[in-house]
């Protein structure tokens, strides 16, 4: 849990700054979470969402920072708690399901990712097919909704989600002749995207709300 690793192509040694763009743009998240803030009013599963998005930038810069085991647990942990409660609160909200539907599709996503990963981990290798299956998940429910605003607003996460991934990915790749590397552009985009995330929720949810009023208007 305490052995340091070089899994960048920005880091070259294990001292704390040794990531400096890296570990400064996770403010993006940041940035995101207090500019969506005020839309998640009388929202309670937008406002954790919310709080969730600003906790992965705390722990992704612990990781980009320490290096370590548990600070690669603090980066990838609140990822995964968005991801199950976006789920779960997609399930539900958008598609009409029922609570206890929506629980259960939430835990499907466990088997659904990690089949994701078996079948497409030679060309997306690491956690980048897990990532993968969740743009795919914002593309199938986006497809599905695809005549509303809220379809719509999932295709357009579901394309940032995948240009950051393919910074993710171009990380090694360039990093022969762009030392800084490209992850911090997956922060950047990733900030963008989940923010983008929530407002399509709030929207959704608001949208509902001013329907029954529009119609007895």
């Amino acid at each position: 849990m305490f052995k340091q690793v070089i899994a960048y192509c920005e880091r070259t040694d294990f001292s704390f700054w040794s990531e400096p763009v890296n570990a400064i743009t996770n403010a993006a998240f940041v940035l995101a979470a207090l500019y969506v803030w005020p839309s998640t009013r009388g929202l309670p599963l937008a406002r954790l969402l919310t709080v969730i998005l600003a906790v992965i930038g705390a722990g992704s810069f612990l990781w980009h920072t320490h290096a370590t085991g548990w600070a690669g647990l603090a980066d990838v942990l609140p990822i995964l708690l968005f991801i199950l409660v976006y789920i779960f609160a997609a399930t539900r909200d958008y598609l009409g399901a029922s609570s206890l539907v929506a629980g259960i599709v939430t835990v499907g996503f466990f088997p659904y990712a990690f089949g994701f990963r078996a079948l497409f981990s030679g060309v997306l290798p690491g956690a980048n097919a897990l990532y993968a299956s969740v743009a795919v998940l914002i593309l199938v429910y986006g497809l599905w909704l695809v005549r509303s605003a809220t379809g719509r607003g999932l295709l357009i996460g579901a394309a940032i989600l995948c240009a950051s991934i393919g910074f993710r990915m171009a990380d090694d790749a360039v990093c022969a002749n762009f030392p800084l590397g490209t992850h911090f552009m997956w922060h950047i985009l990733n900030g963008i995207m989940l923010g983008w995330m929530i407002l399509v929720y709030c929207r959704h949810l608001n949208a509902g709300a001013l329907a029954p009023r529009a119609a007895s208007g």
